[in-house]
């Protein structure tokens, strides 16, 4: 009788190991949540940044306006009509 006992309590201790390590363990769930919490965020984060760049390509295709704007802040241009000054912080 006391061999019963002792096989019972080797498989319990068995089946709390496969319990708390290896595939499909709790340590393996709480990891996988953690990289789903963190993958959702990064997912969040660049579908803000996607909204920005897509509202920046509509506003480049409806007019003028924008790609002037472009131009002057980031290749420095100037209209026909219009002098350029320089300020120069002493």
């Amino acid at each position: 009788m006391k061999w019963l006992w002792t096989v019972m309590a080797v498989l319990i201790l068995l089946l709390q190991v496969r319990l708390w390590v290896g595939e499909g363990s709790f340590a393996q769930v709480w990891s996988l949540e953690k990289s789903i919490a963190e993958q959702r965020q990064e997912n969040a984060r660049l579908a803000t940044r996607n909204g920005r760049l897509y509202a920046e390509v509509r506003n480049l295709r409806s007019g003028q306006g924008a790609i002037e704007e472009r131009a002057r802040t980031n290749l420095g241009l100037v209209g026909k009509d219009e002098t350029f000054f320089l300020v120069v912080e002493p």
